[in-house]
């Protein structure tokens, strides 16, 4: 078959940087959507672990209802290793509480973690506050705050 002059056979060079440029623009945003996800879910991870460490504490409160004014405190997460093995039966108290509940708030939520337990009237006020944005380190910190009763 004879094809005519002016019969184009392929593709010209502007269609393909066009192609290209679709293309890069696509996956450029298919890698912004993956960075948001993991910033995300890893936001979400703190959440859950701050949830999770605000009912341990009012579980102990609840648990030594008898002393439970003695863990109306300020806790300031504190990495050592050795803290975080907890004390069991008799040791059970709220120093060795404490030193434990600082060592796993700073193991889920960072270094700069902090709770706090408080009694407002007849309710119990826990609040954990961590550093959660990861580029702006101005950023004013995340909290969780659970009110119950004992």
């Amino acid at each position: 078959m004879i094809h005519a002059r002016g019969t184009q056979g392929g593709f010209s060079l502007i269609e393909v940087l066009v192609a290209v440029l679709v293309l890069s623009l696509g996956l450029l945003g298919y890698a912004m959507l993956q960075t948001m996800t993991v910033r995300f879910t890893q936001s979400a991870n703190y959440r859950t672990q701050a949830t999770n460490l605000t009912y341990e504490l009012i579980d102990q409160m609840r648990a030594n209802r008898v002393t439970a004014a003695t863990y109306l405190r300020d806790y300031a997460a504190d990495p050592d290793a050795a803290a975080c093995t907890p004390e069991t039966g008799a040791n059970l108290g709220a120093a060795a509480f404490e030193k434990a509940f600082q060592c796993r708030l700073a193991r889920a939520l960072g270094p700069g973690a902090t709770a706090n337990a408080r009694a407002a009237g007849d309710d119990l006020v826990v609040t954990v506050a961590w550093g959660d944005e990861r580029w702006n380190e101005a950023a004013e910190a995340t909290r969780f705050v659970a009110r119950t009763r004992l």
